[in-house]
Formats: C-alpha cells, sequence, structure tokens
C-alpha cells in the first residue's frame, strides 16, 4: 500500500488531494482490497501514486525542481558487499547509468570461530573487476565498521573519498599507516552540501550518531530518490546541538518522493526511544561528584567525541586535570580539538607520564580499551603491565561503553581483572554510563513516517534485527512486495515498475592475518579450529624406497591431545599400525609420496579415533631415502 501525495499541478493551482495511509480511509481500504484480489501487478501502485505527482520531467541526474522522472528512464542497482546479516563490513555500491558509487568500506572484528583472523573484510571482486567504473567512495561516518577496510581497498585502485572532516580525518589515519595516502583524495563535504559524484547528486543530510558529523545520504538518481539513513538516532538534545534532519527528509518525501529507503537495523529488536547522549553527561558529573578523593579512569569509543567532551566537562568541573591514555585516544583527541569539535583549555591537559604528581581526587585519564581489546591500555592497566602508571585500590575505572557482540567475554574478563585489583568498576550495567548511538523503534517508526518510502530494505545489522525492521515496516503499512529483505552479496534493480532482485555478487568474507589479506580460507580456519579443540597427533616415519620397506621405528608426535587411559600402550600400538600400513603399500608397488602419507594418516586417524574417540587433527610426515 503507498501514499498518493498531492500533484505537482496540484501544488500550483493551490488544491491538494489526501493521502490514503489511514488504516480508516477510503484509500487504505481500497489498496488493501487491491492487494488481497491478487490482481495488483509489480509496481503497480507505485506508478499510480507517481503519477499523481505531476508529469515535469527530470534531468538524468534528477535534479529537475518537480523532481519527476521522466518516462523510461534507466534503471539503478544497488548491490550489497557487506553489513546484512553482521555487525560490520558496511558496503553497498550504487550503479547508475554504468556508473558505481561506494557507500562505505567497513571491517568486522572476527568471531571466536576465526581464530588467528586480524580483521574482516567485505569481499572487493565486484569492484576490483569494475575498478574502471567507480566514481568515489562516500563514507556515512567515522566508525571503523564503516571506513577501516578503506586502505585494503586502496591496494586494488586509487578512489575520490567523500565525508565530512571529522570522518575524513578518523579514516586518514588508518590509510596513512598503511602507506596508501597517496591513492586516496579525500574530498570534504558539508552539512545539507548537494555535490555531484559520478552520473548522480549525491546529498548530505546531517543525523545525529555516536560520532560526530554522521550523515544520511539521498541519492538523486534517474529512478528517484535513493535514502539512506546511515547510522542514526533521534536526539532532541545532542551534545553538539546537531539534530538528525527530518525536516529535509520530509520535504524530499513530500516531492519528489523517497522511491527506496536503506534504513539502520541495529534496534530494530529494542522497543521506545534511544535515550539523549546528553543522560550521559548528567550521569558522570554525579558520579565523579560522589568520589572526590578518588582518582578515575575512564574508557570508551575513541571515536565518541561527545561522550568525551561529556567526561572532560565531568572532571573538569570538579578540578581535575586530564591525561589520554592509548594511541587512538591521543589521535582522535587532537584531531577533534584541532577541527573545533572538542573543547578542552591547554591548562587542564597533563601528560600521561606525570599523573603520578598530583594527588588522585584532581586526575581524570581518558583512556582506550572500552572493548577489552588484549593489547589496549585499559587491559595492560588490569593486568598492571601499563608503562605509564599502576592502578591502585582507591580507583575507579568506569567503561562509558557497551559490548560489541561477540566481545561481550573480552569485556568480562577485563573487569574480573580490575576487580582483582581491588579496583572499583563502574559499566551500563550498574550506571547510566552509555546509551546507544542506533535508533529504537520508536525512531525507526518515526523515520518511516516521515520519509514515507515507496520501498524499504533493512540494513546495518544482523539477521534478526533485519528481519524485526521488516515486522516494524509492515505495522507501518510498508509491506509485502515493498519490502526486501536482504544478505551480504544480493543484488536488487529499481526500475519503472518496481524494485526487484537482480543476482549475487561475491559477498562473503576476506580474511586479514598480520600482513596476509585474503590468503586464509574456510579450509585454513577449520583446521585451526581443530588445533583449538583437538590438537594434533603427527606420525613421522623413514621408507627406503628402493628396499621397500620402514626404517627404523616411527615417531608419533603430540601436541595439544591428551588420552589418560595407557596413552603408553596406545602410542606403541599406534606405532605398529603405521608400520603395516607402510609396509602394505610398499610391498603392493604404491611408493609414491602422497599414497604413502594417505595410509599412515588412514591407519593412525582411525586407531585414534576407535579408541579415543577423538578427532584430532592426523599430520603423516613420510621421509624418503
Amino acid at each position: 500500500m503507498t501514499v498518493a501525495k498531492a500533484s505537482a499541478s496540484a501544488k500550483a493551482s493551490g488544491s491538494a488531494k489526501t493521502s490514503g495511509r489511514s488504516k480508516g480511509g477510503a484509500g487504505a481500504k481500497t489498496a488493501r482490497a487491491t492487494a488481497s484480489s491478487g490482481a495488483r501487478t509489480p509496481g503497480a501502485t507505485t506508478k499510480a501514486a507517481r503519477s499523481r505527482k505531476g508529469s515535469g520531467a527530470t534531468s538524468p541526474g534528477g535534479s529537475s525542481s518537480s523532481g519527476a522522472r521522466a518516462a523510461g528512464a534507466s534503471s539503478v542497482r544497488v548491490v550489497f558487499l557487506g553489513g546484512l546479516g553482521e555487525i560490520g563490513r558496511n558496503c553497498a555500491c550504487i550503479e547508475v547509468d554504468g556508473r558505481i558509487l561506494v557507500l562505505d568500506v567497513g571491517i568486522m572484528f572476527p568471531d571466536p570461530d576465526m581464530p588467528g583472523v586480524d580483521l574482516v573484510l567485505p569481499d572487493f571482486t565486484y569492484l576490483r573487476e569494475n575498478a574502471d567504473r567507480v566514481d568515489g567512495v562516500i563514507l556515512t561516518h567515522g566508525h571503523e565498521d564503516h571506513t577501516g577496510g578503506l586502505a585494503y581497498l586502496l591496494r586494488d585502485f586509487p578512489v575520490d573519498v567523500y565525508g565530512s572532516e571529522l570522518t575524513l580525518g578518523l579514516a586518514r589515519s588508518r590509510v596513512d599507516e598503511a602507506g596508501m595516502a597517496s591513492r586516496a583524495n579525500f574530498i570534504p563535504v558539508r552539512d545539507h552540501e548537494r555535490r555531484r559524484i559520478g552520473p548522480c547528486d549525491v546529498e548530505f543530510i546531517p543525523v545525529t550518531h555516536s560520532v560526530p558529523h554522521a550523515f544520511a545520504t539521498a541519492f538523486h538518481t534517474p529512478q528517484g530518490i535513493i535514502l539512506h539513513s546511515g547510522d542514526f538516532k533521534i536526539d532532541l538534545h545532542p551534545v553538539d546541538g546537531r539534530r538528525t534532519d527530518l525536516a529535509r527528509m520530509g520535504a524530499l518525501a513530500s516531492d519528489p518522493g523517497i522511491r527506496l529507503l536503506l534504513v539502520d537495523s541495529t534496534n530494530a529488536e529494542e522497543p521506545g526511544f534511544t535515550a539523549s547522549e546528553s543522560s550521559v553527561g548528567a550521569s558522570l558529573e554525579k558520579i565523579f561528584l560522589a568520589r572526590p578523593d578518588r582518582r578515575f579512569v575512564v574508557t570508551c569509543f575513541a571515536s565518541h567525541i561527545h561522550r568525551v567532551q561529556q567526561v572532560v566537562d565531568a572532571a573538569i568541573g570538579q578540578g581535575r586535570v586530564v591525561a589520554t591514555l592509548g594511541r587512538s585516544m591521543q589521535k582522535n583527541f587532537a584531531l577533534a580539538r584541532k577541527l573545533d569539535l572538542l573543547h578542552i583549555a591547554d591548562s587542564a591537559l597533563v601528560d600521561i607520564e606525570d599523573v603520578d604528581n598530583y594527588p588522585p581526587g584532581r586526575v581524570c585519564v581518558v583512556s582506550t580499551g572500552s572493548q577489552g581489546e588484549p593489547m589496549s591500555a585499559l587491559s595492560r592497566l588490569a593486568t598492571g603491565e601499563n608503562r605509564f602508571f599502576k592502578l591502585h585500590p582507591d580507583d575507579v575505572v568506569l567503561i562509558s561503553a557497551h559490548p560489541i557482540p561477540g566481545n561481550e567475554w573480552s569485556v568480562g574478563r577485563v573487569i574480573d581483572s580490575l576487580h582483582r585489583l581491588g579496583v572499583e568498576v563502574i559499566h551500563s550495567g550498574v550506571e547510566n554510563v552509555h546509551v546507544s548511538g542506533h535508533a529504537k523503534q520508536g525512531e525507526l517508526a518515526m523515520l518511516m513516517s516521515v520519509t514515507q518510502p515507496e520501498f524499504l530494505i533493512p540494513v546495518h545489522g544482523e539477521y534478526r534485527h533485519m528481519a524485526n525492521q521488516v515486522r516494524l515496516a509492515a505495522s507501518m503499512d510498508i509491506d509485502g512486495e515493498r519490502v526486501l529483505l536482504c544478505e551480504d552479496g544480493d543484488a536488487v534493480r529499481l526500475d519503472d515498475s518496481g524494485l526487484h532482485r537482480d543476482g549475487n555478487e561475491p559477498g562473503g568474507y576476506l580474511f586479514v592475518d598480520g600482513s596476509s589479506v585474503g590468503d586464509i580460507g574456510h579450509g585454513v580456519l577449520r583446521d585451526r579450529m581443530v588445533l583449538a579443540e583437538e590438537g594434533v597427533v603427527m606420525a613421522v616415519a623413514t621408507v627406503d624406497l628402493k628396499q621397500g620397506e620402514v626404517v627404523g621405528t616411527p615417531q608419533i608426535v603430540t601436541r595439544g591431545w591428551a588420552y589418560d587411559q595407557d596413552t603408553d600402550a596406545l602410542l606403541d600400538e599406534a606405532r605398529t599400525q603405521v608400520t603395516r600400513a607402510l609396509e602394505q603399500a610398499l610391498s603392493s608397488g604404491n611408493s609414491d609420496h602422497e599414497t604413502l602419507n594417505r595410509v599412515a594418516r588412514k591407519a593412525l586417524g582411525k586407531l585414534v579415533g576407535e579408541r579415543t574417540r577423538q578427532r584430532p587433527m592426523i599430520v603423516p610426515v613420510i621421509v624418503t631415502v
């Protein structure tokens, strides 16, 4: 069911048509009757709604003042390379007239079943194969799940990168570290700026999030506006006064209308509205006030400049000096001050090496490590390995962040270690020291009501989040063929008849292990999991091919594998079985290395499996002479 908006001609003459959105209205009844009869063809309702908007021509870039589309306008393809079904790896492509705009290039932190993996990237195969058609990368905001993969993409081809000054500054840091700065042309954009990038205009609409200067992006395409919400919340009292611009989104919905809404789904399971970021500041002041003589170590995301500002304000307001701990916190602190986004007097800043020179009640350390990263500043403090200062039992550690899904165990381990030191630990489970940066159901419903999209695709979230977004959309009368639930690798096409699935592109995981990118596959991860869970048993044997016999006794070596019931007897039997299997193979004329390895592995694996009911990795090492 769609909303019929007033036509351009009706507006010009001062007349207007009413919406059929109301469930009790005749328009709604008619639309439901049409849908239930099964007579509606794909896009039929939306065509009717669009025909009532007027017949003004639209330029290929969608920049006509009337906003209407020309008949037979070229289709638009959207490809999702990451971020649909997981938290992280956010990456999508908008393809218009054969040209490609990339929206975000994020990373994901590895799951527990990815041993040895440092980062997970989107599969760049589609972009690499179409590099000559890529006109730019647009970064919606500065979090690494949206920007962290840029340095790796730049290895494949150079590209123009668009974003706010802060977003580009945060992204540039990673790019510089990777030595890829010369391959990126960073182009800053401002709030409400509308810029021609490749084949279409892109409009940058302010939204509130947990990092300053985040954007929703409106792509003015031949098929109408595609609005990507970005990561957002509707905060009426943001720290910097920069609110989500619902007015501009509503204006676009009114004329020319929003054809497709790609909407943040992270908190689609959560009822109500996300609390204002300003509420954390009030809690911080109370916590500091209640502990005037104790040293504070506050940890949060280094990119959460608004949170850092509130920590600084609470500390300085009670006569404390502030020091930063952790490389990313120090770099982001300096960047935000340079961009006039973080306000603190030079006299209130001290070097981390000097904190022991001040009374505990006059110190606040702002640190990294809120996610329990093993090598982070907070983790080193918890284990007593930080080289700048040591925690004391009277200290207070305040964790002003919530664990990213998958990091709960790491954060819990750090909290346990802090308690062992006698430190008081304050976190979001006991005090209001964190609020989400993502919209909950009330805000998502409000966005749908304001934008009135013809079609909707949930993005940014695990599958259950996106499924709940679909249910929420249905409650707002956006349902049926107007909503598509997609996953990584899916492509959709928007044309005059509506929104359709359009095949798939490579959308799997690209693993980063040290300096190795993409060299690790699922087979390697399976081997690592077996080694971690079951251990390894190796059979080392020497074979004389000329004599056709096994030289000496095979050695059985184990690592990470234990069998308590008469292990020595089992290993003796394993030597015998491996010897017998190799001798049988040699007597049958099978002397090639591959065959000898196979028979040794089979003999040893069968024996271990039958006797122990365990499945360690079996590794034969056959030396031929």
